[in-house]
């Protein structure tokens, strides 16, 4: 068993509910569980109810942060259909709910249609030939640097406390521990890097809606992602992520509304 595996955990206990356990091994700002992390727990308990393998389309409304601890998910299926099933999910730490998801499942496995692709993968020299993209600086409560691997052709301006003020980045991600990227773990790494706008000073971000769109299953380790911002107004900002497989292939699509934080 791989890190988000083990820390992702969901026990089934009847009647579409679930126990978990948030652990403090994947904290981000201010070190509490982060919000890809909090994703995942929604989206083990669905697969578990739903007859489609892959989430497809994920929309996630953070109501508070999580808690280290105990929680539950309780999951409700929508609708069941041939090609695509749909269900909501409900992470709660004690009598507080956390996180409700919407989420749509389907086989990517047997997806058919046309494909016309217009962007392109971020031009990144191989892996091996890049840096860490924080330049060795760590923060001792942020530990999901320390369960996913980011590298870059050189460590990002913020992390050399020189922010760059453009708000964009291109690097790998990866499972720190090797784990393969799949379906069900692309909606946990596209909130796993630091935020675009640390470049323009900002300390800290807190994300109150994310969606996710699943395009295929991921055919490597290693995904090329690009990361922007563009609009920064009364506090709040989106941020986008793409992320490609090393085959060139478009595999997940986000958006995230989030709240700033500066000095």
């Amino acid at each position: 068993m791989h890190e988000w595996d083990t820390d992702t955990r969901v026990d089934a206990t009847g009647e579409g509910r679930f126990t978990a356990d948030l652990t403090d091994r994947w904290a981000g700002g201010g070190g509490r569980p982060n919000g890809g992390y909090l994703v995942a727990f929604c989206l083990r308990a669905l697969g578990e109810v739903l007859p489609h393998p892959d989430p497809l389309v994920v929309g996630a409304h953070f109501l508070r942060p999580g808690v280290v601890g105990p929680a539950r998910v309780d999951t409700e299926v929508v609708r069941a259909g041939w090609r695509l099933s749909t269900g909501e999910a409900r992470l709660s730490c004690g009598d507080r709910e956390v996180l409700r998801v919407v989420a749509t499942y389907a086989d990517l496995g047997v997806a058919t249609g046309r494909t016309h692709v217009l962007g392109e993968a971020p031009d990144l020299p191989p892996p091996d030939e890049c840096v860490d993209a924080y330049g060795g600086l760590r923060l001792p409560d942020v530990t999901v640097t320390d369960r996913v691997e980011v590298r870059a052709p050189e460590p990002q301006g913020w992390a050399r406390g020189r922010p760059t003020g453009t708000p964009r980045a291109e690097f790998w991600l990866r499972f720190a521990d090797g784990r393969p990227a799949d379906a069900a773990s692309l909606a946990t790494l596209v909130d796993t890097a630091a935020p675009a706008v640390l470049e323009l000073g900002v300390t800290e971000a807190s994300t109150i809606e994310l969606t996710v769109h699943v395009r295929a299953r991921p055919a490597s380790d290693w995904l090329a992602a690009r990361v922007c911002t563009r609009h920064v107004a009364g506090g709040y900002h989106e941020e986008d992520v793409d992320l490609w497989d090393a085959t060139g292939q478009l595999v997940a699509q986000s958006r995230q509304l989030a709240l700033s934080a500066a000095r």
